[in-house]
């Protein structure tokens, strides 16, 4: 059972008002959660990363949950702008572990696999299959040294 105590931040939509992402967090733990929905392109993914940036940019956070277990789509094209726009700031910011909940389209696990292979020698990563395990390990690796290397990048 998680202690985490998620707060809603924001529901992200697209120009036609269909839902993309809802981003939760918990500032005392210093957590985000974003939860996916939908077939995703890889501007979507980039749109809804800059946004929840800006929801953040007041509240740190050391523990990233993402959720992509009700998202589909190959979202690749956004891999570089993830690995250079995005990583870099939330590595100085203190992201040091992230749990990642995987969706069963194949088409999304492949472009996930390909985040998670840029992701792998600067945070802490974990793949699930449900949410209360991701939550189990953050909770865990909440205590765990970081293994960041900022020069790389």
């Amino acid at each position: 059972m998680s202690s985490f105590k998620l707060q809603p931040l924001s529901t992200l939509t697209d120009d036609s008002g269909q839902q993309l992402a809802t981003i939760e967090h918990d500032p005392a733990r210093q957590l985000l959660a974003v939860h996916w929905f939908g077939n995703l392109t890889g501007q979507q993914v980039v749109d809804v990363t800059r946004r929840t940036m800006q929801l953040t940019a007041n509240c740190p956070y050391q523990l990233l949950l993402n959720d992509k277990s009700q998202a589909t789509g190959d979202w690749s094209e956004a891999l570089d702008w993830l690995e250079y726009e995005w990583l870099p700031p939330v590595l100085v910011g203190g992201l040091h572990a992230v749990a990642y909940v995987f969706t069963p389209d194949m088409h999304n696990q492949l472009a996930s696999y390909r985040f998670l292979e840029r992701l792998i020698a600067y945070v802490r990563v974990e793949v699930f299959s449900n949410m209360p395990d991701a939550l189990q390990w953050l909770e865990q690796a909440a205590a765990a040294p970081t293994i960041r290397n900022l020069g790389v990048i």
